[in-house]
């Protein structure tokens, strides 16, 4: 498989992929941690579209508003400070909202070893906090969002949504209750709620903890040797702007509606293979080695993850748009113009 078939060939406009079943324009929508890497570009997306977005970020005592800031001149995005496990908090962020996009989570997988119970409080009680006050305020839609890591390793490829959910580490546990947290609410209280399920999101403002911009970091910064954990796992990377259309695409689609719908390419790459294109796309030279220290615990490495996404296809015609190659060529520029906010030399967890 060459890169250019990862994801679809070229990069097509392809309009009917942006969620062109609801009309944004003026719709009062309310996102969950807007700030972060899918958040922030989902925004950016809403108002394009004409949305007017309400971003729910942590509180934090500085007024860094990171990946948002260019928004808040226009008028368009209001910044609603907070925290998920708050239950008073969340329902006056969602107050007055017709569709809510729930991305705030406590995430990365090898914190979760250190903190089980932080997870637990965020993604399980936080998914409860959101769903309850979407049925308290009668929003039209929530989108919650999942994570492929909920499958563990592959029993069965591709990957549908019928797969056995394996909590292989506790960041994965977390998810898995809270998908099922946000579709009992479908089931006790006819909720209209939909858990969308990213296989592998990256692109341009994604954090070190994740393994490409990892590894761009530290050959942006001049290192002769890449360090990574295991390089035999697989996974099914999409671009970051793809996931999020596929969220648009989600919240217009009444099929969904009670249902966990994958947003994968449908194309897998080993982490070995993957460095070796990183090298490529950052013109660097570099060897990759294996770092024991960014080894998983033993059982709870995820081997393998490719997706079906036939039920996003079919349910509502996304599909992604932009190659690995694209892709990555992309990160690589950005991370590059953009250094100063990773700490290469270190692991970050």
């Amino acid at each position: 498989m060459t890169l250019s078939e990862h994801g679809n060939h070229g990069n097509r406009d392809n309009r009917g992929n942006r969620g062109n079943r609801v009309d944004w324009n003026g719709r009062r929508v309310l996102v969950t941690g807007a700030e972060g890497f899918i958040g922030s570009t989902l925004v950016d997306l809403l108002v394009e579209l004409g949305a007017d977005v309400r971003a729910f970020v942590h509180y934090k005592p500085y007024a860094e508003k990171g990946f948002l800031k260019h928004h808040l001149a226009g008028g368009r995005v209001e910044m609603f400070t907070g925290d998920v496990r708050d239950a008073g908090r969340v329902s006056d962020a969602v107050a007055g909202t017709d569709t809510v996009f729930h991305l705030a989570a406590l995430i990365g997988i090898p914190y979760s070893y250190s903190s089980p119970g932080a997870y637990v409080q965020t993604n399980v009680v936080g998914t409860e906090n959101i769903a309850e006050a979407c049925r308290r305020h009668s929003v039209r839609r929530l989108v919650h969002t999942s994570t492929s890591e909920v499958y563990g390793t592959a029993m069965t490829v591709p990957i549908s949504e019928a797969h056995p959910l394996q909590p292989q580490s506790p960041y994965s546990a977390s998810k898995i209750g809270a998908d099922m947290t946000a579709l009992s609410f479908h089931h006790a209280f006819e909720l209209p709620v939909t858990v969308v399920r990213p296989f592998n999101t990256y692109g341009p403002r994604q954090s070190a903890r994740a393994v490409i911009p990892a590894v761009l970091a530290q050959l942006h910064s001049g290192a002769r040797q890449i360090k990574l954990g295991s390089l035999t796992p697989t996974r099914d990377f999409t671009y970051v702007t793809d996931t999020a259309r596929g969220f648009l695409a989600m919240a217009g689609c009444d099929r969904a509606l009670g249902q966990t719908v994958n947003l994968g390419t449908g194309r897998e790459i080993a982490i070995g293979e993957l460095a070796e294109a990183l090298i490529a796309a950052s013109g660097r030279d570099a060897e990759v080695v294996v770092d024991p220290a960014r080894l998983r615990p033993s059982g709870s490495e995820v081997e393998r993850l490719l997706s079906d996404n036939t039920r996003a296809r079919e349910w509502a015609g996304w599909e992604p748009e932009t190659s690995l190659a694209e892709g990555l060529k992309r990160t690589s520029e950005w991370v590059a113009e953009n250094l100063h906010l990773f700490a290469p030399d270190r692991y970050q967890v």
